[in-house]
C-alpha cells in the first residue's frame, strides 16, 4: 500500500469507528463532567497519554481536574467524578482504582473499547468506542497497529467533548490560552 492509500485507509478506519459511537453517550458524559465537583482522569499507556491531554484541556476550560497517580492529586470524594479511559477495560491498576471508589462517594465514567469488562460494567456513565484492531478470527481489521485505532478515536472523542464543553460553559479561547502553562 502506498502512502496515499495508507492515508485514505487510516482516515476510513477512524471515520468508520467514530461514526459508530453513540452521541447520547458523549452527551451523558458531558453532563457528568459539568455536574462534578472535580474530575479525576485515569488511563495507562498510550490511552493514558490521551487522557492526560484531555485533563489539560479541561484545566484550560477552567474545570477542577486532577490526574490519578500524579503526586499532587488529592483524595477523591463525594461529588467527584473518576473518568477512566481503557480500551480493554481490564487494566489491573485501573480496575483496582475503580474497585476503591465504593467507599468514596465519587461516581465513575469510562471510555472503553470493551463492553464486556469490569470497568465498563462498573461505570455510571459509559462511552463505548467500537474500535478494535482485530477481528475475532485474528485478521487485521484496521491498518493501524495494536491499539492505535482506539487511541485515535479516544483523542477525537475527547476533543469533541472539549468543543461541546467550551460552547456550554461559554469559555472564550483567550481565557483558555491564559490558563496555558507559562513556565515550560
Amino acid at each position: 500500500m502506498d502512502t496515499a492509500e495508507l492515508i485514505n485507509a487510516i482516515l476510513g478506519d477512524i471515520g468508520g469507528a467514530m461514526k459508530r459511537i453513540d452521541p447520547a453517550q458523549l452527551d451523558a458524559l458531558q453532563r457528568a463532567i459539568l455536574s462534578a465537583r472535580r474530575v479525576f482522569i485515569a488511563g495507562k499507556g498510550r490511552t493514558g497519554l490521551q487522557m492526560r491531554a484531555f485533563a489539560m484541556r479541561l484545566m484550560h476550560l477552567g474545570l477542577a481536574v486532577h490526574v490519578v497517580d500524579d503526586v499532587t492529586t488529592p483524595a477523591i470524594g463525594g461529588g467527584d467524578l473518576l473518568l477512566v479511559g481503557s480500551s480493554s477495560g481490564r487494566t489491573r491498576s485501573l480496575v483496582g482504582a475503580v474497585g476503591s471508589l465504593a467507599s468514596t462517594g465519587a461516581s465513575l465514567a469510562a471510555i472503553c473499547g470493551n463492553l464486556d469488562s469490569p470497568i465498563a460494567r462498573a461505570a455510571d456513565n459509559l462511552v463505548y468506542i467500537p474500535a478494535t484492531n482485530f477481528k475475532a478470527n485474528g485478521d487485521d481489521e484496521s491498518v493501524l497497529v495494536m491499539g492505535a485505532l482506539f487511541e485515535h478515536c479516544l483523542g477525537l472523542s475527547c476533543d469533541l467533548l472539549v468543543i461541546r464543553l467550551k460552547e456550554t460553559l461559554k469559555v472564550d479561547e483567550r481565557d483558555m490560552n491564559a490558563r496555558h502553562a507559562n513556565i515550560e
